[in-house]
């Protein structure tokens, strides 16, 4: 068929062009109900396993031994001591590792020990058949982001972002209170406590009420899955993201991503948590702080948006309910985000 009469047959016919209509509408179908996995309780089980980054068994010791005390077992999984150049094991062996975790009915949460990068290559090696089955808790953030991401996109299975195994302090008497806070924050949200935020008032936020399933993570993974199976969706939902280690002109283009590609339309919320920013280069400034850059895309909308949330690769991460209905509420005078 000559492509010219092709594509002119659609127009006239006023049909929408194959897959065009997926596409833009694709933040417009209903996402899945959110699944909540089982609380945790003593003498349950959290498997530790690398699937990005690789870790060493006495790097994890000090999770291992705080999370004995809260009253859980540990099951180590067979990438702890992996190493394939950055990766913790080949993916074969992190795709099986997570993998054993999944379909395991022992293990209620798995933690990732840390982040890095490499779930992206495993994410489609997986069958998670029996996570939707029997749904767990997963547990991380930074690399994490694609699986808290993959979760909610697919299955609406609620999952856990929070500091990991790297994040424990060796010794907890020299800790600091707000590291000694934050990693407790996984116990309370792993065995069920309704979870509440504060963040400072920021010049910058723009007050509102909202109401909706909380979602987010890192900002590069989440524009990095635009358009993939993992693509998160954003309607109705309150975002939270977060980064490290860009350069200001780049967070400013994901948020171009996040707004082309309709995610900032039709929030409930954006909490934007700590971004760590690589310093500009000399002659190349770029003459934006990263509240000019997402109140620039957020303009036009009457949502409420808050900064220097405690989320992100800071002291101040505090676990966060991936999937889970929150509250937040900003005003000239404080910002709390409530689980409810």
């Amino acid at each position: 068929m000559n492509r010219k009469h092709f594509l002119s047959s659609f127009l006239v016919a006023g049909l929408p062009f194959p897959g065009f209509s997926a596409l833009v509408n694709n933040d417009e179908r209903e996402s899945p109900a959110p699944i909540l996995p089982r609380y945790l309780k003593p003498g349950d089980t959290i498997g530790i396993t690398c699937p990005a980054g690789h870790i060493t068994l006495p790097e994890i010791q000090p999770a291992m031994v705080q999370m004995v005390e809260w009253g859980f077992n540990i099951r180590v999984g067979d990438t702890v001591g992996k190493k394939d150049w950055t990766f913790g094991g080949t993916d074969e062996e992190r795709a099986k590792d997570l993998q054993q975790m999944i379909d395991d009915p022992k293990i209620k949460a798995i933690m990732c020990a840390r982040g890095g990068y490499g779930i992206v290559r495993i994410i489609d090696k997986l069958d998670l058949s029996k996570l939707v089955a029997r749904p767990k808790w997963i547990i991380g953030f930074s690399d994490i982001t694609v699986l808290h991401c993959h979760l909610n996109r697919n299955y609406g299975i609620a999952s856990i972002h929070s500091k990991m195994c790297n994040s424990f302090p060796d010794d907890w008497t020299k800790a600091e209170p707000i590291q000694i806070e934050t990693i407790l924050s996984i116990k309370q949200a792993l065995t069920g406590q309704k979870m509440t935020y504060t963040a400072p008032v920021n010049p910058f936020n723009k007050p509102g009420k909202a109401e909706g399933p909380l979602v987010g993570g890192n900002l590069k993974l989440i524009e990095t899955l635009a358009g993939t199976r993992s693509d998160l969706r954003t309607t109705n939902k309150i975002l939270f993201v977060e980064d490290t280690g860009e350069y200001l002109y780049s967070i400013d283009r994901m948020f171009w991503n996040l707004k082309r590609t309709g995610k900032l339309e039709k929030l409930a919320g954006l909490i934007v948590g700590g971004f760590k920013i690589k310093p500009d280069d000399p002659g190349e400034e770029f003459g934006r702080t990263v509240q000019e850059i997402v109140l620039e895309k957020v303009k036009e909308y009457k949502y409420p948006v808050c900064f220097d949330f405690p989320v992100g690769h800071q002291r101040n991460n505090y676990a966060l309910k991936c999937g889970v209905i929150h509250r937040l509420n900003v005003t000239n005078e404080e910002v709390i985000l409530r689980e409810i």
